[in-house]
């Protein structure tokens, strides 16, 4: 992530909103929620819930440099790879 309360964190992608252009990232942007008890016996409790965050806000992090980075693009005769913008490796 790279701006807000959790700039600098990284976390796993584990939904993408195209329609949004939203991603919800794990372990970040995290609110809590409130739930009631559904039943007599249970108790009330706060969950924390991962909220959506803006596509422009994130960046992919490079495996090979391990830092955040712009991917580019390099054609190989046919095929089309993608390729980290600060070290050049294959993505």
């Amino acid at each position: 992530m790279i701006v807000g309360k959790d700039r600098g964190k990284t976390g796993k992608i584990l939904k993408v909103l195209p329609e949004e252009r939203k991603i919800i990232v794990e372990g970040l942007n995290l609110y809590k929620k409130h739930v009631r008890p559904k039943t007599q016996g249970e108790k009330g409790q706060t969950i924390l819930v991962p909220k959506p965050i803006d596509a422009s806000n994130v960046m992919l992090v490079c495996s090979s440099c391990g830092k955040a980075a712009r991917i580019g693009y390099r054609f190989e005769g046919e095929q089309k790879s993608r390729v980290c913008k600060k070290c050049g490796a294959k993505i």
